[in-house]
C-alpha cells in the first residue's frame, strides 16, 4: 500500500499543482490558481476538497539516510 501511495503522491507533486520548488512559480501563484479553481467549482455547483500537507517538521525528524534510501528505491 505504501508504494501505491508514494507513486500517486509523486505523480501529483510533479503535476502543475506543485509550486514551491519550480522556477518562476510561488505560493502566491498557487493561491491565485486555487482561488480560481474554487470559484469555478462553486459557480458550477460542484464540491471542493482540499488537502494541504506540511512536511517541514516531519522532514526534520526523519533519518535523512533512510529517507534517501527509500526514495531511491521507489524512484529508480
Amino acid at each position: 500500500m505504501e508504494r501505491v501511495i508514494v507513486a500517486d503522491l509523486l505523480v501529483y507533486l510533479r503535476g502543475k499543482q506543485q509550486q514551491d520548488f519550480l522556477s518562476r512559480r510561488s505560493t502566491s501563484i498557487n493561491l491565485l490558481e486555487v482561488l480560481r479553481d474554487w470559484m469555478l467549482a462553486i459557480n458550477g455547483k460542484k464540491g471542493v476538497q482540499v488537502a494541504y500537507i506540511d512536511y517541514v517538521r516531519a522532514f526534520d525528524t526523519v533519518s535523512h539516510a533512510k529517507l534517501f534510501h527509500k526514495l531511491t528505491a521507489v524512484c529508480f
